[in-house]
């Protein structure tokens, strides 16, 4: 019988090892990007076309490759970062497997330029599917240039899973954004489609965070620094009183290195806690500096895991740091013992003798006395305020006059106040049997056939706008009501790489924008129905309701822009409605189609049958 086990070809253990290392053009970004950074580059240039699809280009200046290491870059396991296994826990650069080259060949066409400073000519190679095609000399600018054209073209299985364009770029944005936080001393700059979209100079770390999330975010950092045997952790969190309700901007980095960890996370919302609502969260940009050997980067395939040696601790001090940082900026409560005004309490002194101290009170008063009972009469106050009050006693006594002309009238009306409730002579029924009561500035109670309907006034009036602005968003119909004053939305480079993708919705809704350059846009235009809801926030919250979301499919975006939009200008609980108000509600959800719930599920109505409440009542 012949033998079963066989060695895998390259070009197929490649694609294996493209399944795990590029997931998607963003990827290949990061992964060409990484590259650039350990060859030592100060300026980088991406290209992209089609969200990364057809084209991926990235120019940098770093100290370029020979012509044999050029090909050796695209053997599987080829790296120059590693020589034994002990080189495994000393790691310092991005990338050290000797896959992403390899792996990214394997599933698209590659093409390489890349000269050393101090060679006369440069070297090039064409690669397509892991074939070799073409190798050869030629004259191109110090450093490295690589294009990666036509993602997954030998793969149809993987290219199909790819999503929109704006998710894609989303993706990509994603990925230099965590790159250009830890190398802000690194000039970057990001042309789509033959526009520079993104431009990012060299600069210190403060600044490249508001470069990145826009200037409103430099007033809500807190430095924190703190350095200790364990490691050095520093960074910024931003102030509690800009915690957010949607996606918040939240990075942590482990010696210039992207990580996810779900553990000091909690330690970041631990120190938050008391400061801000369970559903908000807070933007952080927090940085370790510990010892390579002290870490496992090598636990995952795109090394955004890590294996700390000292977790526990490090999560300690990373929660005394950021509530000492907290309580150094005055965002938490403390008590000031140093004040100029703060009154001087008294020293106790022993050789003093203290006195009872004496309370006057009045033993004939009676607080359950009529106020016209000779007991509960009270010595004049010598404030002059009986005057005013013998005043108001005037005015009131004009006012019943104009209400009821003759003083027998105004008698009858009084005696009607204590009728029995079938009586129903002079009193309005809407008095006796209001069509709807609000319950707790929250509920609206109304009777039916079956019993008592409890409305719950927020979700109610969610599902009414829900169906408004779908409407007009589906129509194109939506009023926009021109602003008096223009308002400046400043957006993050993500935030911006999204807004296309809901732009045309936005402007269906009624709100118009016009673009200012540097992420910037000003709001000419808002929904008539927005009342006093800033546009700036709407705006913002809608566009993280799609990047968190990240609907393709047209129709399910726009009903999250619908549903975001509604939640945000909805009647808040604790708003005191008129009658007519409740009454406007209540028709208007009834009119809808689907009434009983929101449209994410909500409920919107609950019955409490007669049969219930007799039950309660035994």
């Amino acid at each position: 019988m012949a033998d079963i086990i066989h060695l895998l070809p390259d070009a197929i253990a490649n694609q294996i090892a493209a399944g795990e290392v590029i997931q998607r053009p963003a990827s290949v970004v990061k992964e060409l990007v990484e590259n650039a950074l350990d060859a030592g580059a100060t300026q980088i240039r991406i290209h992209i076309k089609d969200a990364g699809r057809t084209f991926v280009q990235v120019i940098d200046n770093g100290k370029g490759m020979s012509a044999t290491d050029l090909r050796m870059a695209f053997e599987r396991h080829a790296t120059s970062k590693i020589r034994s296994a002990d080189d495994l826990f000393a790691l310092t650069t991005m990338g050290f497997r000797g896959e992403a080259l390899p792996s990214i060949a394997a599933i698209s066409q590659v093409e390489v330029k890349s000269r050393r400073q101090e060679d006369e000519l440069g070297s090039a190679l064409i690669i397509s599917g892991s074939r070799l095609e073409k190798q050869e000399f030629l004259s191109c600018a110090a450093g490295t240039s690589i294009i990666v054209k036509n993602i997954f073209f030998n793969v149809p299985a993987r290219r199909k899973f790819l999503k929109s364009n704006e998710t894609e770029r989303r993706n990509i944005f994603t990925e230099i954004e965590r790159i250009v936080l830890v190398n802000p001393h690194i000039e970057f700059t990001l042309v789509e489609n033959e526009v520079e979209t993104l431009h990012l100079p060299k600069t210190n770390l403060r600044q490249r965070i508001v470069q990145l999330e826009g200037k409103g975010i430099n007033q809500q950092l807190i430095e924190i620094d703190e350095e200790t045997t364990l490691g050095k952790i520093r960074g910024y969190v931003a102030r509690p009183e800009f915690a957010k309700k949607g996606r918040a901007s939240q990075f942590f980095f482990v010696n210039n290195r992207f990580i996810r960890h779900p553990y000091f996370h909690r330690a970041v919302m631990q120190a938050f806690e008391p400061l801000i609502a369970a559903n908000e969260k807070p933007s952080y940009f927090i940085y370790f500096q510990v010892d390579p050997e002290t870490i496992d980067v090598n636990i995952h395939p795109t090394k955004t895991e890590v294996k700390f040696e000292n977790e526990q601790a490090l999560w300690q001090i990373l929660l005394v740091t950021i509530r000492e940082s907290l309580g150094k900026f005055n965002a938490m409560p403390s008590i000031d013992f140093d004040r100029s005004d703060a009154p001087d309490i008294p020293l106790f002194d022993p050789s003093r003798s203290s006195t009872m101290p004496r309370v006057s009170l009045d033993p004939n008063y009676n607080p359950f006395h009529q106020a016209s009972s000779p007991s509960s009469q009270t010595k004049p106050s010598s404030l002059g305020w009986e005057q005013l009050y013998r005043d108001f006693e005037n005015e009131q006594a004009d006012q019943k006059k104009v209400e009821s002309p003759t003083g027998e009238d105004q008698e009858h009306a009084q005696g009607n106040l204590f009728a029995q409730a079938g009586d129903k002579q002079n009193i309005p029924e809407s008095s006796l049997f209001p069509e709807h009561y609000q319950y707790k500035q929250r509920y609206i109670l109304t009777s039916v056939k079956s019993g008592l309907m409890i409305i719950d006034q927020h979700r109610a009036h969610v599902r009414i706008l829900f169906d408004r602005y779908l409407e007009q968003i589906n129509s194109r119909k939506g009023v926009s009501q021109r602003m008096l004053f223009p308002e400046v939305l400043e957006l993050s480079a993500a935030e911006a790489a999204a807004l296309p993708s809901i732009q045309e919705d936005l402007e269906a809704l009624g709100f118009e924008l016009t673009p200012l350059g540097n992420h910037s846009f000003g709001i000419q235009g808002v929904p008539s129905e927005i009342g006093n809801a800033d546009p700036a926030q709407l705006i913002r919250a809608m566009i993280d309701s799609s990047m968190h979301t990240g609907n393709d499919v047209k129709g399910e975006l726009r009903e999250a822009l619908a549903l975001s939009l509604a939640r945000m200008t909805a009647i808040p609980y604790g708003r005191v409605l008129t009658s007519e108000e409740m009454l406007l509600v209540v028709s208007e959800l009834f009119a809808s189609q689907i009434p009983g719930y929101t449209p994410d599920g909500q409920r919107v109505i609950s019955v409490l049958s007669d049969a219930d409440i007799e039950k309660k009542m035994k």
